[in-house]
Order: structure tokens, then sequence, then C-alpha cells
């Protein structure tokens, strides 16, 4: 270790000089840095889900959609109101990337002809506004609302509240630049509507992945500098020297910057999770420097000449530091076994950065202290008041041990038994606080018109030509009153051709049912699909060999524990009929995503507990005290999990990516607390010494430590997209539960151990 450290101060100028300019150098690349908001990012290419969905899209075109809605009090029908819906109508049919769009004007009205009874017309619902008077429009709101297929669709009950709905074109939801330009022209179009007064709520697939770039952008903006500032501000305050908090800094920056120089160098894009990267790492970075700058200011202090006070620091803490590097790698590396893709990709460039901030520790703070060379005033022994309090620590210790454990043993019971009531939710509405726009738009939905999410059934008739099966439909129209009768709270439309068919057999048979002739159901669909105007066509409720119905289904915001069963209660109920079915669609897709952060939250703690417990296991060789190296480390993500059963607070992706990172950030204390105890034990020092020995050298370092990452998580609390505000409260919770365990429960064990041992 000397000679590694002469080396250093040798060659302090070039470190000191080259890192900057290396981390510079890269830092070029961050010109190219993007930011992705696409759905598919949450999914690995060769994902199951993911090939299903893209399966879905080949046969039935782009489910995603662009909605505009607004509510009139006085009600929809009227010339103002439908001038609207018709001028917006228009303008989005004329838009780049929108293949259909749907509305109250526009909606394919099918009846008789008052010339000819036997002629049906297939026009749309209202296309002369002007001509409208009152009792025109008093018939036309009478008609409507014995309209099945758009009824709580596009225009509520009350017909108050109305939607115009712009399906996308293949793919262009697939694109954050699609998806933000397409929120920028809702947003103009709207404005150019602004002079009536209307409230106009936008929805659909551009505006959640807009939601998702605009608000990594908004976190990415405030939470780097945030951090940073709050991190200086706190440095200066304990160490009280501008030289301190100027190195400490540094590191975490040149950290950052080259990170996120080799990730846009490898093509990523920065999403909802990777933006945070700069607060990790900070933490990552001051935690190092924290231990070597209190250290030798304990030297310092003493006495110490300043090579000398390098030598001693950098031998005290490179082998720890090494040591908590390496476990909080194994901490964020574990996330990497995740099939949620942004967890994956933070898990793998923090891990790097946690390895890479250690590096630049050790060669760039001995090196520029080597150059600085910073004043520190020599203190008396009874000046010193880190002494004075590590010595009123032991004492406080060993005089309440069995209190602390008896104390702290119930009150983390009664919190651990939480765990029991914890449940998990994915859904895609609650990644956003009730504030955003986004959120606003799936209430004002929910609450006035329809269900704001949806699932794409495809039902599968078995043969070619079997969708006009007259006994397939009547199954179909089973399958509706059956779904709406078990889950009546939750779904609130369903659509498909049987609407078609039915509504054709009541303007020609004057019965609102399925026909029971094949020919004639054949003959109803070709009618209506050559009666209307080009792309409004029905090749997107069936496939080319008309084998296959696709079956919409319109639902509220439910957990996602909800949404599974409502899908396989669909899926079950076709597969006890000759036909089968799967759900499919971004609802289904994100429902089934909850088995995947039940999974990262497990296995990634698992490994993460396995991997740290080896890492013990090497660096004290000591077995016997293997479970007190683990205890401390497990506690906080058990403690947390539990308090948010009592809370019914919901697991998230926030909080099964917090898990990992909690023992990986945690341990670095009982590695940092063990490895002085053990020191002093081996200098021949008793139960009381030991302990004052190590909140001097360690412990004084482990609460600031704690207090400047706890702050840091707590940014998070900030953030509009919530996976990200609970990751914040969980992690800065955990971190201060594990600084209590270390410094007051972990030392009452080994008091108690210790008189024990003596009797």
């Amino acid at each position: 270790m000397k000679t590694f450290i002469d080396l250093v101060i040798k060659l302090r100028w070039y470190i000191v000089l080259l890192i900057p300019i290396i981390s510079l150098t890269m830092a070029l690349q961050l010109k190219n840095l993007a930011f992705e908001g696409s759905y598919r990012i949450w999914f690995a290419d060769d994902s199951k889900i993911l090939k299903n969905y893209d399966n879905f899209r080949s046969t039935f075109g782009n489910d995603e959609a662009l909605t505009i809605s607004f509510k009139n009090e006085s009600g929809i029908f009227n010339k103002e109101s439908l001038g609207v819906i018709h001028r917006i109508t228009e303008k989005l049919w004329q838009t780049q990337h929108i293949a259909r769009v749907d509305s109250l004007t526009n909606f394919q009205y099918v009846h008789k002809s008052d010339e000819d009874p036997d002629d049906v017309i297939v026009e749309d619902f209202i296309s002369d506004i002007d001509s409208l008077d009152s009792k025109t429009l008093k018939e036309k709101e009478l008609i409507i609302l014995k309209e099945d297929a758009i009824i709580n669709r596009i225009i509520s009950q009350d017909l108050k509240t109305t939607t115009i709905v712009a399906r996308l074109t293949p793919n262009a939801g697939d694109d954050s630049a699609v998806s933000l330009l397409l929120n920028q022209i809702a947003k103009d179009i709207v404005k150019s509507e602004s002079k009536y007064g209307y409230e106009f709520i936008l929805n659909g697939g551009p505006i959640v992945n807009s939601s998702f770039i605009e608000i990594a952008q908004a976190d990415g903006a405030l939470f780097t500098p945030l951090v940073l500032l709050i991190t200086m501000i706190l440095l200066l305050i304990i160490f009280k020297k501008f030289s301190t908090m100027f190195i400490s800094i540094s590191i975490v920056i040149f950290t950052f910057l080259i990170v996120l120089s080799v990730q846009v160098m490898l093509g990523y894009k920065l999403n909802n999770f990777t933006v945070n990267m700069p607060v990790f790492i900070t933490a990552i970075g001051i935690a190092d420097a924290m231990h070597i700058f209190w250290i030798y200011t304990v030297a310092r202090k003493r006495g110490d000449e300043n090579i000398q006070a390098i030598h001693y620091t950098m031998q005290k803490n490179f082998l720890p530091i090494f040591f908590t590097s390496i476990t909080t790698a194994v901490g964020f590396a574990s996330l990497a076994i995740s099939d949620v893709i942004p967890i994956k990709t933070l898990g793998i460039a923090t891990a790097n950065a946690a390895l890479l901030a250690f590096v630049l520790t050790m060669l760039f703070i001995p090196a520029i202290l080597a150059i600085i060379n910073p004043k520190v005033k020599v203190l008396k022994e009874e000046e010193n008041k880190s002494k004075i309090f590590s010595e009123f620590y032991a004492k406080f210790i060993i005089k309440n041990a069995r209190k602390i454990l008896v104390i702290t043993s119930f009150l983390f019971f009664i919190l651990a038994y939480g765990i029991s009531f914890v449940k998990v939710d994915s859904n895609t509405v609650r990644y956003f606080k009730e504030d955003v726009p986004w959120r606003k738009a799936v209430n004002f939905l929910q609450d006035n018109i329809a269900g704001p999410m949806s699932y794409e059934i495809v039902v599968d008739s078995k043969k070619n030509d079997g969708i006009k099966d007259p006994k397939f439909l009547k199954t179909v129209e089973q399958f509706y009153k059956d779904f709406y009768a078990e889950f009546p709270k939750d779904v609130r439309h369903i659509t498909s051709l049987l609407e078609v068919v039915k509504k054709f057999n009541e303007v020609m048979n004057n019965s609102k049912t399925v026909p029971d002739s094949a020919n004639l159901i054949a003959q109803y669909l070709l009618l209506y699909s050559l009666s209307l105007p080009q792309g409004m066509e029905i090749n997107d409720q069936m496939d080319i060999n008309e084998r296959l119905l696709r079956v919409t289904v319109s639902m509220n915001v439910s957990d996602t524990t909800k949404d599974i069963q409502m899908i396989s209660y669909a899926e079950n109920w076709w597969n006890n009929t000759p036909y089968t079915a799967q759900a499919n669609g971004q609802t289904v897709m994100f429902a089934h995503m909850q088995t995947d952060v039940t999974e990262t939250l497990i296995n990634s703690i698992t490994i993460a507990i396995i991997a740290v417990s080896i890492m013990m296991l090497l660096i004290f060789r000591n077995i016997s005290l293997l479970p007190l190296f683990i205890i401390p480390n497990i506690l906080p993500i058990v403690l947390v999990i539990g308090v948010m059963g009592w809370l019914s607070i919901y697991i998230d992706i926030g909080v099964a990516i917090a898990g990992a990172i909690i023992i990986g950030v945690a341990v670095d204390d009982t590695i940092h607390f063990f490895v002085k105890y053990l020191e002093a034990r081996k200098k021949g020092f008793n139960i009381h010494d030991s302990l004052s020995y190590v909140m001097l050298y360690a412990g004084n370092a482990i609460i600031f430590t704690t207090v400047i990452l706890s702050l840091s998580f707590c940014i998070f609390l900030l953030s509009d997209f919530l996976p990200n505000y609970m990751f914040g409260l969980v992690t800065a919770s955990a971190l201060i539960i594990a600084v209590v365990t270390d410094l007051l429960l972990l030392p009452a064990i080994l008091v108690l151990l210790d008189s024990r041992k003596n009797k």
C-alpha cells in the first residue's frame, strides 16, 4: 500500500490534470443525449409479451390513439359543440401519422332510406351542421342514445361529454419524436378552438409517451443540480472547508460524466430511471470521499503532517472502501437480472459507476491533497468534540444495551408483520401523480364518459369465415353479458363487429339480435364495408381470413392484480367454449409486467443478500459473525416494506429497484463498522474502547454519509413520476433505519455477547 500511495503522490500533477481532461473529453458525447418514452423500453426485444403485442398489431393495426375530449354542461347537441367536433375531426384526418379518426360527427350511422324503405344507408351521423335546427338536433339526440357502438365510448350517456379518437399509423407510437410532435399538434388544434371556453382533455399513446419524456427531462434538469447543491452545502457544514467540498464534488462529476458518456456511445437513451444516474453516482462517490476526508481530518487534527496523514488515511480506508464499492456494485448489478429493461440498464450502469468512483477516489483525492496541503488546526484531546462524543456513545450503548435490544426488536417485529399485507401494482396510470395532465385526463374520462383503459381480446372462431357463424356471434354476445355481470364496477363498454351485425338486423328486420343465417351476416358485413368511406374500413376488427374477431373492452383504472384477474377470467371463459381467446393490448402488457416487478424485487434482493454474505465471509473470515453482518442490511428493507403493508401502499417498480440498492448501499456502513471494531479488538481494546474507536474513526462518517444520502434520495419526492417518488421515500427511510441498526442495535448485541463471554 505504501508503494501505491508514494506513486500516486509522485504522479500527482499528471493524475490531477488527466482525470478532468479525460472526463471532459468524453463529455463531448453528451451532445447526443436523447430521451426515450415509448412503451417498448419496458420490454426486451425477445420478450414474449412484446412479441404477442406485435403479432396483434400486424393483424389488426395500431391500437394506439390520440384522443381529444371535452365536456359541455349544457349538452353536446348544439351547433357550437358539434362545430368544434367537426373541425377537430377534419384537422386530425389531415394530420401526419394519423390513420383514422372516429367522432360523433363522422360516426357511420346505419338507417333506412326515407325514399326507399328497402334501401339501407350508411353515412356520417352529422355532415351539414349549419342546416341543423332545434328539432333535428333533438331527433339526433334520441337516435344516438340507441347506438350501442358509440354510447359510453364516443359520447357519454348524459350526452354532455364527447371524445374524438385519432388512431395512429403502424409503428407511429414507437417513435418518441412522433409522440412529441402529435402532442404539440393536438395542443395547437385545441388552442384554435379555445374561444368557445371548453377545457380540452388530451389522452392516448402520444400523450403518455410525451409525459414520460417530459417528466424525465424535468427530473434530470432538477435533480442533478439540486443533489449537487445539497451535497456541497452539507460538506461545507461538516468539514467547513471549500477544498474538501470541491474535491468531493469533482469526483462525483467526473464519474457521472464518464458513465453517461459511455451510455451515449453504446446507443442508450435516457428514460425515467436512468435519468437519475447522477443522483445515484453522487451518493456513491460522496460516501467514499466522506470516509477518506473524515480520517484525514482526524489525522491532521492530532498533528500529522500532510503526507503522513495521506498515508494514514489511505491505509485505513483503502480496503474498507474497496469492499464497500464491490458490495455497492453487487447491489446495483443484481438489477441486471430484471426483464424490465430500464431497471436492467440502470443496474449495469450504476454498478460500473460504483467501481469507477472507487478508482477515481483512490487516485484523485490523495493526489490533489498532496498538491494543495490544506491547513487543519491541531486540537488537544479535550478540545476534540468527536473524541468526546465517541466516549459518550460507548458509555450509552453499554449502559442501555439490553433496553436497546428489547425496544428495537419489538418495534421491528411489529413493523415487519406488515409484509403480509403488501400488494404489487404496475399500472402505468399510477406511475404519475394526480396533478400530472395525463393522469387528470384519465380521471376525467373515467368520471365522465368511459373506461380509460382497454383490453383487446382476440377471439379465435377456429375456422376461416368463422366470425360470420351465428353460433359464434351469439357466444360473443353471451361473453358481453357475463363479463359485464362478473365485473360490473370495472367494465364500462365492450365493442366489436357484433354491434354492426345487430344494427343491420334491427334496420332490416326490426330485431336487434344476431340473425340465424351465416349468409345474412356475411351480407350485412359486406354491405357495411362497401358503404364506408375510405379510411373507415373494418379490417381493424378482424383478420384477413375472417377467423379472428377483435373484441375491445373499455375498463376503469384498477390495480394490476385485478387486471390479471379479469384477463384470466376472459381467457378462461373462452376456453370453456368451442373457441379460444387471448387478451392483448398495452394495458394487458403492463399488467403482465407485474410478474417482472415482483421477480425483480425478490430475485435482486436474494442475489444481493447471497453476494453480500459471501463478500462478508471473504472480508472478515468469521462465519459465526455472519448473522451480525447480514441482519443490519436485511432489516431496513423488511421494515420499510412492512410499513408499506400497514399503510396499504403498493409496491411498484421504484420499490422493486430500491430493495437491492438499499442492501448494496447500507452494507457499506456495516463494513466500515466491523472493520474498525475488529481492528480495535485486535489491538486489545475492551468493549468500551472498541465502540469509542468505531465511532471516532467510522461512526461519525457513517452518520454524516447517511444524512447526505438520505437527503439526496429525498429529492426524488419532487418527481411527478411515482416510481421515482416511491424509490426516494423507501430508500431514504431504509438508510435511516440502517444507520440506527448499525449504530444502536448492532453494538448493543456486541455488548451483550461480550458480557456473556466474560461471564
